[in-house]
């Protein structure tokens, strides 16, 4: 390609809007264009990389004998009202209707219409296992698109779906799935963990995320240095830990507490160690009041509590419902609770002696207060805290570390939660109908690319790992007036070219440090300059972006050193970035 032809446009300054670097950087260099919010084009050079994860996807899905179709975006309401997910998905669901006012929807992902397809295509064990995939666009109407790619509403995503006879079969697809993930993220340079993950409104029980570590990833991941354990935040235990072990119940005391809504005021008030406190929150679950309890220097984990309850839609009550529930704002608390009101209270709750909480009513608080006693009723005991660095190990004990990751892939057991559903059995060798047994597993590939700059830049632009590079070689001449120098920069083009070499040549007629600032922002992985010494010495320089290192190498040789450095390049992707390395 050359790119006086090309169409793109490299931006100086950073756009006002771009919070983190790879936005940032995808704008800069005309990666992508915003069309609206959350939904963009992308440009030719960003539409090359995003091929190039895609073909790598593609390579290592069909290498586990998973075979791609092409489901459609737009779905009939009633595949999503069989599977249940049409009342309950939520607001990022993008409903619609057509001319004759019947029910569709964008897709957020596709496991009714593959279920649907597969309960008329298979019905005999013979059939089975089934293993396909697609590569195609989503739609989810976020409520905060954000971060470019990154989080955005319109996207381009791979899903597979496994079907199987039993869960032993599902644990086959299952590890086949990892270990293509493992490949893909490797191959695109990606330093990753898989951990352990909520299944999120995909449902089924058994989950792993695949995380690229990056501070500005939104998911916390806990991990363990002396053991294998790791999970994101949203499922990551808690061990238990009493307090007040030994102590005699002491009798209940109401003190007064001007002005402490918080646990940190009342702790400074009273002279206590926040961990002798419990904090009472108040949700809506579904509608319906919940009082949550938990150790006052604990937060509430609020995928686990919405686990927990079962609810679809939960957020803290405002002050009229805490009030409807007979108490005042920031004193609230579980002694003397109506019996229609639900309290979930986290399993360090039940162990605590002597433990302070609200009264319930304004400016006042109760001392000495105990569950074992018969003080107050809980109606669910759950492990609902959010972990925090420094907690123990729920494996080893030792003390958890924290770091943060960009989900770039999820992998997931369904079980029979679909196929059940939508009726999707087969008849096995004695004639008896069976459930089939699902997975599916998602790679975003837009986010994907993201997560390849937010790992791969400097001060100067992106630095493309050479798997995934929109051009794997740029080709400067410094000089576009000297004729015998643009002769050779052409004959080097096609040289490359000719050896399969993925080559854009620099024609355009612009100083040489537009250009060296155009290719480091780019990111391309080797930079041929061609300049003056050319004329003097016959040599030319080679550099490679990643590391700074500068080749002289003489015009005859240049084809065989570019070709064996993209060789070099290409080989260091296929070591084992992650899969069992510490963070």
């Amino acid at each position: 390609m050359r790119m006086s032809r090309l169409l793109f446009a490299t931006l100086r300054e950073t756009p006002a809007e771009a919070e983190i670097v790879s936005h940032q950087l995808m704008l800069r260099a005309g990666l992508i264009h915003k069309v609206s919010m959350g939904i963009y084009t992308y440009m030719p050079l960003g539409y090359r990389v995003l091929k190039k994860i895609e073909r790598i996807i593609r390579e290592e899905m069909d290498g586990q004998g998973a075979q791609e179709l092409f489901m459609p975006v737009v779905h009939p309401a009633e595949l999503w009202m069989e599977s249940g997910r049409w009342q309950v998905y939520g607001k990022e669901l993008m409903r619609m209707q057509d001319r004759h006012g019947r029910d569709y929807l964008l897709a957020p992902t596709h496991e009714e219409v593959i279920t649907s397809m597969l309960r008329q295509d298979v019905r005999s064990y013979k059939q089975l296992p089934q293993l396909v995939y697609q590569i195609q666009t989503k739609f989810r109407d976020e409520r905060r698109p954000r971060f470019g790619v990154m989080r955005c509403r319109e996207f381009v995503m791979k899903d597979c779906y496994s079907f199987d006879r039993d869960e032993e079969g599902l644990s086959v697809s299952y590890e086949k799935m990892a270990h293509a993930y493992h490949n893909i993220f490797s191959r695109c340079g990606l330093h990753y963990r898989p951990v352990a993950a909520d299944s999120g409104a995909i449902g089924g029980s058994g989950s792993h995320e695949f995380m690229a570590l990056s501070e500005v990833g939104e998911s916390a991941i806990l991990f363990c240095h002396s053991c294998d354990y790791a999970a994101t935040d949203e499922i990551a235990a808690v061990e238990p830990v009493p307090t007040g072990v030994g102590e005699e119940f002491r009798e209940i005391e109401t003190v007064w507490t001007p002005d402490c809504k918080t646990v940190e005021d009342l702790a400074r008030l009273l002279k206590v160690p926040a961990e002798r406190t419990v904090k009472t929150l108040c949700y809506m679950a579904d509608g319906q009041p919940v009082v949550v309890l938990i150790r006052g220097d604990r937060q509430v984990n609020e995928i686990k509590l919405q686990n927990t309850l079962g609810c679809y839609e939960l957020g803290f009550a405002n002050d009229d419902e805490v009030r409807a529930m007979g108490m005042e704002p920031g004193y609230c608390g579980p002694v003397g609770l109506r019996s229609e009101i639900k309290v979930v209270a986290d399993r360090e709750v039940p162990l605590m002696v002597n433990h302070e909480c609200g009264d319930g009513r304004k400016d006042y608080h109760l001392l000495n207060v105990n569950y074992q006693r018969g003080d107050y009723r809980i109606d669910v005991t759950a492990d609902i805290a959010l972990v925090e660095k420094g907690a123990k190990c729920p494996v080893c004990g030792a003390p958890l570390d924290l770091a943060r990751g960009i989900e770039v892939g999820q992998i997931f057991k369904l079980h029979t939660k679909y196929s059940e559903k939508l009726g999707a059995r087969y008849v096995d060798e004695n004639g008896d109908e069976h459930d089939m047994v699902m997975g599916c597993y998602g790679i975003g590939v837009g986010r994907t690319m993201a997560a390849i700059i937010e790992q791969h830049h400097d001060a100067h632009g992106i630095i493309w790992p050479m798997s995934v590079a929109p051009f794997e070689v740029e080709i400067v001449p410094v000089n576009d007036k000297d004729d015998w120098l643009m002769a050779e920069a052409e004959k080097l083009y096609r040289e490359l070219q000719q050896r399969g070499v993925e080559t854009l040549l620099d024609d355009r007629k612009e100083r040489p440090g537009v250009k060296f600032n155009d290719g480091d922002l780019l990111g391309f992985p080797l930079r041929v300059v061609m300049g003056k010494k050319c004329h003097e010495t016959g040599l030319a320089e080679v550099k490679v972006r990643a590391s700074g290192e500068v080749f002289e190498v003489p015009l005859a040789d240049l084809a065989d050193r570019v070709c064996a450095l993209k060789q070099q390049m290409m080989a260091e992707l296929t070591a084992p970035y992650g899969w069992e390395a510490d963070i």
